[in-house]
């Protein structure tokens, strides 16, 4: 009884805080003839060369590219394979691990409750998760594993976490060679696991350990959004898969959105591959299972890295914020909110003056526009570790998504040619 008493007030909660519906109603994605939107056909053909050749090539195995402006889709096609060992081709509505392109939908869902005024952006995290009280930074590490700190001169605020500037580090993948023994030792999970463990259980651990620097100080690259998926679930009262279910996936129709794949979804995830005597070859298990998203406990929710999708999916993510969140009638952010996700939020310390970083996303400012193949000023991007990457142009309301699976390779250029070659495609 108490069970359903839990359950009713649960799915209560999420029926008042929902999205709701929005003035607005933009279509969702469909495809279009290329003309429709200003895109030129013939030019968009230089894209499918580009794809096909890095296929034959062998600077890939496969890939998958999508291409919209004003909300119609006017290339998405695959290429070559998406297991070299069993023969599987490539189709387009595959599956791909999207790792850090998690990320955006994380920051969106704590975005979420802040509208509904659950926190504030310069609330120190440890209000919510008290193990962060009394941060340290790392001074030294020493051979026998323990190290000297200094107090942090400034709480980690939730502000600082989704913009990578609360000084906590990346354990396995950090640049700091200290950083991957400390996390290692702490038994941190990065990235994703099959094992038995929840996201709750590793931001406890990760909370007694040292920082990079003070916050704000420096952008570093962090686990900082595996801490906000755990955020979420203490502010929702809901585990964090069922809240980004709830409330952004199914509203916006990502139906192939997940972080452990449904049995009848995974024949179609694409296999990670790597080169062995030039041959495409599955990627061996090293500090993670390739196959997390359909095998093991499926109890660890990575909020930076966990989730796998397909283009398409993602595309419609994009839609959204190229919309100023709201998609087919539903609002899932206002306007403004949008906007303050958008703006500088780091000042000065981004490395390069042609963009700025945000609550979500990598933001292309007019130097970055002027030095060409990027979008235009405000266009927004980020990839993910398995070789996937994705920009939305706000000024042309144009997206660019390229998924692929590869680990240790070095023969790829498809990433830059492909953002190079959407722009050259505007014929308006």
């Amino acid at each position: 009884m108490r069970n359903l008493i839990a359950f009713l007030f649960t799915f209560c909660t999420l029926a008042v805080f929902a999205q709701t519906k929005s003035l607005q109603t933009s279509p969702v994605l469909a495809e279009a003839d290329a003309g429709s939107v200003g895109i030129s056909e013939e030019r968009l053909g230089r894209i499918d060369k580009m794809c096909r050749e890095a296929v034959e090539e062998s600077q890939v195995p496969g890939v998958v590219a999508l291409v919209a402006r004003n909300g119609k889709i006017v290339l998405y096609k695959a290429y070559g394979m998406a297991d070299n060992e069993s023969g599987r081709a490539l189709q387009r509505d595959d599956i791909f691990r999207i790792a850090s392109q998690t990320k955006a939908i994380t920051s969106t869902a704590v975005m979420m409750l802040w509208e509904e005024g659950k926190f504030r952006l310069d609330d120190p995290i440890s209000k919510y998760i008290p193990e962060f009280k009394n941060e340290q930074v790392l001074d030294s590490l020493y051979a026998d594993g323990t190290y000297t700190t200094t107090p942090a001169s400034t709480p980690i605020t939730i502000r600082h976490l989704l913009s990578h500037t609360s000084g906590i580090g990346y354990g396995i993948i950090d640049s700091d060679k200290r950083f991957k023994k400390i996390y290692q030792d702490a038994g941190v999970t990065d990235l994703f696991t099959t094992e038995n463990i929840s996201i709750e259980e590793s931001v406890k651990k990760l909370a007694k350990l040292p920082l990079h620097h003070n916050p704000g100080e420096k952008f570093t690259y962090s686990e900082g959004l595996d801490v906000l998926g755990y955020f979420i679930e203490i502010l929702s009262g809901v585990p964090f898969d069922e809240f980004l279910r709830t409330r952004i996936l199914d509203p916006l129709g990502m139906n192939d959105t997940w972080f452990y794949l449904p049995d009848s979804k995974q024949s179609r995830l694409v296999s990670v591959q790597t080169k062995k005597d030039n041959k495409w070859v599955k990627f061996p298990t090293t500090f993670y299972d390739p196959d997390y998203p359909k095998k093991g406990a499926k109890r660890f929710f990575s909020g930076g890295a966990g989730l796998s999708s397909t283009a398409k999916d993602y595309a419609t993510f994009l839609q959204m914020y190229l919309n100023n969140g709201e998609l087919n009638g539903v609002r899932i952010l206002s306007r403004t909110t949008v906007q303050t996700m958008l703006a500088n939020q780091i000042g000065t310390i981004w490395e390069g003056d042609d963009a700025h970083f945000g609550l979500a996303f990598q933001v292309i400012n007019e130097k970055g526009e002027d030095m060409g193949g990027q979008g235009s000023a405000g266009t927004f991007s980020w990839g993910g570790y398995f070789n996937t990457q994705y920009f939305a142009d706000p000024q042309e309301n144009m997206i660019g998504i390229i998924m692929k699976q590869t680990q240790d390779i070095n023969s790829d250029e498809t990433g830059w040619k492909f953002r190079q070659l959407v722009g050259q495609t505007i014929d308006d």
